[in-house]
């Protein structure tokens, strides 16, 4: 017999999103054609990218964002499709009853722990939460607490930091309730003001002041921002465009990047330190035939200007290494469209010629 942790992991898997902004990354869950998460998971964005067991990176679309109850719906640019989808429980939660607890923390796929609810209502501020024992982390954020039917008792939305185990979820009957009065309004793009608690369309916000209470509404000025990146990190997206690749897409933080190439993937990473680094992982160091693999790395490397191969462990890379300050336009453009093109190429000769196994990466990172 499945323990419990396993019957509600096979039961919701395919309804839970990984979130990723440039700010770090969340969980969320599927109720009907809206994705569920937190408010501070998109983090003001009016775009995130998303991703399921079944959809690959796509760009999401906010539509509903309350800060109140931390709560915001996202809409994917097509419906997603799964065989099991989530339900809210029919039945009261109780002190003691068996929860569990399904999302992306650090960006670990998929992890799920199983505890406790501690405290059926835990008052925070003006705000019922459940509060409960099951581990979660940041990345959590967002995703779903279940009961041990699989079904939704609540958000995960915080923790107590340097705490043992205290979480918090939005219980469900506020989740219920949100939704009802988004779609009773039949309009996208709402606010919900944190002061007045009225359901306000984007467009009536002015001076991204409420228009019924006059608060100063911060969700409807990070809205009309939008994300903004400056100085390197905007000319490393500028030259990632440049190859006709998403940079949407692309990013994982803001001075991260990861897109497909070939059968392997390109990472670009800008350091603190000032170095950029794009490579990609060719191959692993195959049993025989390493010393001739050597030697043919050497000779590459000879015919480069500014792209290397290397091993690192056991990996061969092909890398571009640049300082910020080195770092222009027109010659990143064509060191990096160099790169793109050859990690292909050697990636299928060190295969072919050295047997060198392919290397390896997580299904969903």
């Amino acid at each position: 017999m499945l323990k419990l942790t396993q019957q509600a992991l096979e039961i919701s898997i395919e309804s839970i999103v990984q979130i990723m902004t440039p700010y770090g990354t969340g969980s969320g869950f599927i109720i009907g054609d809206l994705i569920i998460t937190n408010s501070h998971v998109v983090n003001g964005l009016k775009e995130v990218v998303i991703s399921t067991k079944t959809l690959q990176r796509s760009i999401g679309e906010v539509i509903y964002d309350d800060a109140g109850y931390d709560l915001a719906f996202i809409q994917p640019p097509s419906p997603i499709h799964y065989n099991n989808p989530l339900n809210f429980t029919q039945t009261a939660i109780a002190d003691g009853d068996t929860v569990i607890a399904i999302g992306h923390p650090y960006g670990l796929n998929y992890s799920t722990t199983e505890g406790i609810i501690s405290k059926a209502v835990r008052l925070q501020g003006e705000v019922e939460y459940i509060q409960f024992d099951a581990a979660i982390n940041p990345g959590n954020s967002g995703g779903p607490l279940l009961n041990e039917k699989g079904e939704i008792i609540g958000v995960n939305t915080f923790i107590i930091q340097n705490s043992n185990n205290l979480g918090f979820a939005l219980p469900y009957y506020l989740l219920q309730e949100s939704l009802g009065n988004f779609q009773a309004l039949g309009k996208s793009n709402i606010i919900r003001c944190v002061s007045c608690k009225n359901l306000i369309p984007e467009e009536e916000i002015i001076n991204d002041y409420c228009p019924k209470c006059g608060i100063k509404l911060e969700v409807a000025k990070r809205r009309r921002i939008g994300y903004k990146p400056s100085s390197t990190i905007a000319l490393i997206e500028k030259i990632i465009d440049a190859l006709s690749i998403n940079v949407t897409l692309a990013r994982r933080s803001q001075q991260s990047w990861r897109f497909e190439c070939g059968a392997t993937r390109i990472d670009v990473d800008y350091y603190d330190n000032g170095i950029v680094i794009a490579d990609a992982a060719l191959c692993t160091i195959p049993m025989d035939k390493i010393e001739k693999l050597y030697d043919y790395l050497l000779s590459q490397n000879n015919t480069f200007d500014e792209l290397r191969l290397s091993i690192d462990q056991n990996s061969v890379y092909l890398s571009y290494v640049i300082i910020d300050t080195s770092l222009k336009l027109e010659n990143g453009q064509k060191v990096f469209e160099q790169l793109y093109a050859q990690v292909p190429n050697y990636q299928q000769k060190l295969i072919e010629e050295f047997n060198a196994p392919e290397p390896k990466f997580d299904e969903f990172e």
